[in-house]
């Protein structure tokens, strides 16, 4: 189910929302143009457990070498589908949870999201020699705190391929099987279910318990102009 609009409605212009988006979207035009040096592209930003763990017994643990991939394959997409997608659940429940944080703290979640999402991924795929890209474990966190802050909001969403019925559900069902989802592939792909793997399914997992843990860790603080009313 692809979403196409909430039913919780914003109180300000999601700025760092908006600026994720298009920093993802440069970031595209120039995988794009980038022709046959994209592997290389990939290779370099790209977050690639065995090297990682090769790093961290050279390298200090506070070394940003280490780190930098854990945030530059979040702006980096593997094809025109993978991006759309993304920035489409980014764009329905980013700006929400915006409204909630306010835009620097939201800045900070959303990388510290695309972090705990990597290192999830790394967990699960310690030996793995395939560079991850992409903003789905960001994303997760933002889907997961908003699952935490908005469970009356309503999702109105379209089934591919047909885009012209639409129709509404509960945002915390919605996100709840998108969860329960991203666990049984990540959990089959374990098992070497090769129609599940290729995905950084527990990394989509683990940005989302991320996401909700820290709204629940941060109480599910209401909006300032709330606390006015």
């Amino acid at each position: 189910m692809i979403p196409l609009r909430d039913s919780t409605p914003r109180r300000g212009v999601p700025f760092v929302n908006h600026a994720v988006i298009a920093l993802c979207t440069v970031v595209f035009g120039w995988e794009l143009m980038a022709g046959p040096e994209i592997d290389a592209i990939v290779e370099q930003y790209g977050l690639v457990p065995s090297r990682f763990l090769a790093l961290v017994d050279r390298h200090s643990i506070v070394s940003a070498e280490l780190w930098v991939p854990f945030v530059s394959s979040a702006f980096l997409h593997g094809g025109l589908g993978h991006f759309v997608f993304n920035m489409i659940f980014l764009w329905v429940f980013g700006d929400n949870v915006e409204d909630r944080f306010g835009h620097l703290r939201y800045a900070l979640f959303y990388l510290a999201g695309a972090v705990f999402a990597g290192a999830a991924h790394l967990v699960a795929n310690p030996l793995s020699v395939v560079p991850t890209i992409g903003a789905s474990g960001a994303i997760a966190a933002v889907m997961g705190a908003y699952f935490v802050l908005y469970p009356r909001a309503w999702v109105t969403s379209v089934v591919l391929p047909f885009f012209w019925i639409r129709f509404s559900v509960p945002a915390l069902l919605y996100l709840a099987i998108w969860f329960a989802l991203q666990v049984h592939r990540g959990t089959s792909a374990l098992g070497g279910d090769a129609s599940v793997a290729g995905i950084a399914w527990w990394a989509h997992a683990g940005g989302f318990a991320f996401g909700a843990l820290t709204i629940l860790a941060l109480g599910r603080q209401r909006h300032p102009q709330e606390q006015r009313d």
